[in-house]
C-alpha cells in the first residue's frame, strides 16, 4: 500500500481510508475481521464521525483494537462532528463535548484528526479556533480538517487557526466529478462548466489541503452504486477492459481512476465486505495512463469541450 502525507503534515497514512459508517449494526467478530483485514492490506486511517449509528460505530470499532497500546502510533483516527438533529453546531461548546465523547466512544486518548462535519453558516471562526487550541493544548486531537466546505468557508476559518485545515472530504466519484467538469469545460454554455463549489479541487491543490473522496463508487446522493448497474453499461465496460489490462476488476479501476489524479486525493471506502475490500486496495499500486484516465471520464458520458 502506498503512503501519502495528509496536507502538509508530518501525518503519514495509506493513500486510501477506510470508512465506518456502517460497522455500527455487525457483530464483533465481523468487525474485528474487517479492520484486521484492512490493516493486513496496509490501510492505516481509519475515518469516523459521531452520528454514524448515533456513536455505535466508534464503540464497536474501539472493542475490537485496543487503542492505548503502543500500538495506536501506527495508525490514524479520524472523526467528524458537528451535524445535531435538524441543525448543525461548531460552537465551542459543541466541538470539546464532542471529542470527549468521540475519544470515550473509542477508548483512545487522541485523535490524530478532527473533521468538522459539513459547513455550519452560523459558525463563529473565532469561537471554533478557541476550541480548538485547547484540544491541541490539551492532546486530544492533534490536526484539524472539514467535510464538504469550499474554499471561502475554508478561508475564513483558517483566518482564525492557528493549525490550519489539512482535509477537506468531498463526494467524489466517476459519476459524481463535478469540481473536475468544470475545470475541464471552462468559458462553455454547458451544464458541465457550471462551478458548483468555487474550484474547490484547485484550492485544495494549491493550499497542501487533502482531498477525501466520499462515496467513491457510488452516483447522485446515496442512490446506490454505479459498478455492475445496468445504468452505467458503457462505463463498467470500460472499466472491465481497461482492468483487464492489470489483471483487475472494475472495483478496483474505479478507485484506481481517483488514484490517478495528481492531487493525490485519497479515496474512503465504505465497504465491509473483506474480497471487495481486498479487491480496493489493490488501487494502491496501478498507475493507470493519462489516455486511460480520459476513457473511463468519458465512458460516464462525460463529454469533452
Amino acid at each position: 500500500m502506498k503512503s501519502i502525507n495528509i496536507g502538509n503534515s508530518n501525518v503519514e497514512t495509506s493513500n486510501i481510508a477506510l470508512g465506518c459508517m456502517r460497522i455500527a449494526n455487525m457483530e464483533k467478530d465481523s468487525v474485528d475481521k474487517l479492520i484486521k483485514t484492512a490493516l493486513d492490506e496496509g490501510i492505516t486511517l481509519f475515518d469516523h464521525a459521531d452520528i454514524y449509528g448515533k456513536g455505535q460505530s466508534e464503540i464497536n470499532f474501539g472493542k475490537v483494537l485496543d487503542l492505548k497500546s503502543s500500538k495506536r502510533d501506527e495508525i490514524v483516527i479520524q472523526s467528524k462532528c458537528g451535524i445535531r438533529a435538524g441543525f448543525f453546531d461548531f460552537s465551542k461548546e459543541y466541538i470539546m463535548e464532542s471529542v470527549d465523547n468521540i475519544l470515550k466512544r473509542l477508548n483512545t486518548d487522541y485523535l490524530d484528526i478532527l473533521l468538522l462535519h459539513r459547513p455550519d453558516t452560523l459558525m463563529e471562526p473565532e469561537e471554533v479556533a478557541e476550541a480548538f487550541s485547547l484540544l491541541v493544548n490539551s492532546g486530544k486531537v492533534r490536526k484539524f480538517g472539514v467535510s464538504n466546505h469550499n474554499p471561502m468557508q475554508i478561508q475564513l476559518l483558517n483566518k482564525y487557526l492557528e493549525d490550519k485545515i489539512i482535509v477537506n472530504q468531498l463526494q467524489l466519484s466517476i459519476t459524481n466529478s463535478s469540481m473536475i467538469d468544470c475545470g475541464l469545460n471552462v468559458n462553455m454554455e454547458i451544464d458541465g462548466s457550471i462551478n458548483r463549489d468555487d474550484s474547490v479541487l484547485e484550492f485544495c491543490r494549491l493550499n497542501d489541503i487533502t482531498i477525501q473522496a466520499w462515496s467513491p463508487v457510488q452516483y447522485g446522493f446515496f442512490e446506490g452504486t454505479f459498478l455492475n448497474n445496468p445504468k452505467f453499461k458503457e462505463l463498467n465496460e470500460k472499466l472491465t477492459e481497461i482492468g483487464a489490462r492489470y489483471g483487475v476488476n472494475n472495483n478496483t479501476m474505479a478507485y484506481a481512476w481517483l488514484l490517478r489524479h495528481p492531487a493525490k486525493i485519497q479515496p474512503v471506502t465504505g465497504t465491509t465486505n473483506i474480497e471487495r475490500l481486498k479487491e480496493i486496495c489493490k488501487a494502491s499500486d496501478i498507475k493507470i495512463t493519462r489516455e486511460e484516465w480520459y476513457e473511463i471520464y468519458r465512458s460516464a458520458g462525460k463529454v469533452l469541450p
